[in-house]
């Protein structure tokens, strides 16, 4: 057994592979760039290099950076995590050659595999079915095109290398396809550093599927049952499951030995996942999708529900170790579902957010399972994927599990960064997903069903102001009666009155009369009610008219981030605000809607445009985003160009409608 490990990766899956080397004895070694110098997995560690500045391609991304780190600090193997370098194939051919072992599967498998052209044809000759399309290498963009045709609309357009949705493109006309071509290539090129595009028939009613593999070198290879992993945006995962609810015993042996012989095909050994797309109404018609080579993120699902560690596991089996088990003793237990905790605004297009965490509420209870890098102080950027962390909920049934899911994603918050976790929560209550009836269409039809932004409730905006309240009260007895801000005269006491404003949201006035320990709160123009409030640490216990909720809160910057029951408000202090410019659409001034980088512009200043025309793309945190005209008119400003950052709403361009003429203006 190894007694050093470097892990090439950063965030949850960083801390979740230390936390297993620990377990079994291992020394474990920590890689970080610049802007992970105070991360979670950098604390956690044993050992802890730096490999370079923030940009991944600098740092994580580095073989050589990160070889070296292995070989000064005497790891003797590397985990890669997912991401990254763990599907690349110099990477593991690198560690070959330095005499360090790459714990993961070999070189040839890996080429075989994270080729997604050569992996269908391998899978075929194997008798695996696989979804129709075309997979010829080195096709141009008018062979894609032509092949697309050929194929029959619609149809998805995938990156060669690589995964997790990145350079994805579902094309529904012909028409679509010069841009789409160009920015799943784009896309791609950034990711994963190359560009090759595949064809497939786009399978619209489409369930995702995916069965654990493990495989070592003395030639056992066995399967864990399956996740399903249907439930996605922009083809990548966002709720995660095990066993499938659509699967009966027949269909899972079935795709099981698929899996099995696909993995056999490539001498796989170690832990990979075979993907496969399933006719939702017709569930034994399975198509393999692809393998990844790697742990998935989803992985804890599957070792709920079977007990098993599978990083202890592929651990083993890298040291060369045979696998405790076959495949009589694999048994499945329960169920057990994760959601993905994203930082990202789901009312504003699930839109990247950043920010420092001031506060964090976490979760636990019966079955409940957290995989996270988040401390309080963490900075979330843009150089890396959004994910924050995962939430796994384990019950004796479906619906036991995904109610103790809901019910943990209630106790979950992040201040100072928004997140999709009320998002999480509506997708896990709706009736289809309750049901089982979910395809990888369901979240883009429910639409403004499951993100939109819903009020805040006047009880917010109270608690809000009776924190501030306790905050500018003395701590100690009072001295001077005229020091405390209760709004205390002779005669009556006066009203504190403070104006607070929620993302998007109208002024809503709050008047506060007393010391928060025992005052009156009113609300806009809704009547006076008694209030209380007890503080222990960040947490507030607010009592109003007689009902009493626990807040986590905190104030930065002008706001209050406040977190009760599932949902995090952040309100702004309105004397703080920032002046905006209104109707940014009606004057034709376009903003960065994340701070980013931009890739690619599309205009010029004197072009004419019309409404929805792209103007430029920004990248942030491996996603791009058009940014289109808001009105018909010319572009009369444009303010950036490729490769420049810009921040959260920098204005970049101006599009300004023709003049109103004389005739019209009478």
């Amino acid at each position: 057994m190894f007694d050093t490990v470097l892990v090439a990766n950063r965030g949850e899956i960083a801390v979740r592979v230390i936390r297993t080397l620990r377990a079994m004895g291992i020394r474990s070694v920590a890689v970080y760039s610049a802007a992970d110098a105070g991360a979670r997995h950098v604390r956690e560690a044993d050992v802890a290099v730096p490999i370079g500045p923030a940009p991944a391609a600098q740092s994580y991304l580095s073989i050589e950076r990160v070889l070296d780190a292995a070989v000064r600090t005497g790891a003797q193997a590397v985990h890669p995590g997912y991401g990254f370098l763990s599907e690349n194939v110099e990477f593991a051919r690198a560690c070959e050659k330095a005499g360090i072992v790459f714990i993961g599967p070999p070189v040839a498998a890996i080429e075989a595999m994270g080729d997604k052209i050569r992996a269908k044809q391998t899978v075929v000759a194997a008798g695996v079915p696989v979804v129709p399309g075309r997979t010829e290498p080195g096709m141009s963009d008018d062979e894609v095109a032509a092949a697309a045709v050929e194929v029959g609309f619609p149809v998805l357009l995938k990156p060669s290398a690589g995964g997790g949705g990145k350079g994805m493109r579902v094309v529904r006309a012909e028409a679509e396809l010069g841009d789409a071509i160009a920015g799943a290539r784009r896309e791609a090129r950034g990711s994963f550093g190359d560009d090759t595009l595949l064809v497939e028939r786009y399978v619209g009613s489409a369930r995702h599927v995916e069965v654990q593999v493990l495989g070592d070198a003395h030639g056992t290879v066995v399967h864990l049952g399956e996740r399903e992993c249907s439930l996605q945006r922009r083809h990548q995962k966002v709720i995660e499951e095990a066993p499938s609810p659509l699967l009966d015993a027949a269909t899972r042996a079935a795709m099981g030995t698929a899996a099995v012989e696909a993995a056999r095909a490539v001498g796989y050994t170690g832990a990979g996942t075979v993907e496969f797309i399933v006719d939702a109404e017709r569930p034994s018609d399975f198509f393999f999708l692809e393998m990844n080579t790697r742990l998935q993120v989803e992985h804890p699902v599957t070792e709920m529900v079977t007990g098993l560690d599978l990083v202890e596991l592929q651990v083993r089996v890298a040291a060369g170790g045979r696998l405790p088990l076959t495949q009589d003793d694999v048994v499945l237990d329960g169920h057990a579902v994760e959601a993905r905790l994203y930082a990202e605004d789901p009312a504003r297009g699930f839109l990247p957010q950043t920010g420092t965490v001031l506060g964090l509420r976490e979760p636990a209870g019966p079955g409940v399972r957290l995989d996270s890098s988040l401390a309080v102080g963490s900075v979330v950027g843009t150089d890396y994927d959004p994910m924050l962390a995962k939430v796994v909920a384990w019950g004796p049934d479906r619906d036991t599990a995904r109610a103790r899911l809901v019910g943990a994603l209630g106790h979950t918050a992040v201040l100072g960064v928004p997140t999709n976790t009320a998002f999480l929560r509506a997708l896990l209550t709706d009736p289809d997903v309750v049901a089982g009836r979910l395809d990888t269409g369901l979240i883009e039809r429910r639409g403004e069903t499951l993100t939109a932004a819903e009020p805040v409730p006047p009880a917010v905006y109270a608690a809000a102001a009776l924190a501030l309240q306790l905050e500018a009260e003395p701590a100690g007895p009072v001295v001077d009666r005229w020091d405390v801000p209760d709004g205390w005269r002779l005669g009556e006491p006066a009203w504190t009155v403070r104006r607070l404003q929620a993302a998007g949201g109208e002024q809503v006035t709050v008047r506060v009369r007393g010391r928060a320990s025992a005052a009156e709160v009113q609300v806009g123009s809704t009547d006076p009610v008694p209030a209380e409030v007890t503080a222990s640490g960040s947490e507030l216990a607010v009592t109003l008219d007689g009902v009493t909720c626990r807040y986590a809160v905190v104030h930065s910057g002008g706001q209050v981030w406040l977190a009760a029951d599932g949902r995090v408000v952040a309100l702004r202090e309105h004397e703080r605000l920032h002046s905006t410019v209104e109707g940014a659409a009606g004057d034709g001034a376009v903003t960065a809607p994340m701070p980013g980088t931009v890739t690619l512009v599309q205009t010029a200043v004197g072009d004419r445009v019309e409404a929805g025309a792209p103007l430029l793309v920004v990248e942030a945190m491996k996603m791009e985003h058009v940014l289109t005209a808001p009105l018909a008119g010319t572009v009369t400003e444009l303010g950036v160009t490729a490769g420049q950052q810009v921040r959260l709403d920098e204005r970049v361009a101006v599009v300004t409608p023709p003049a109103t003429s004389p005739e019209q203006e009478t």
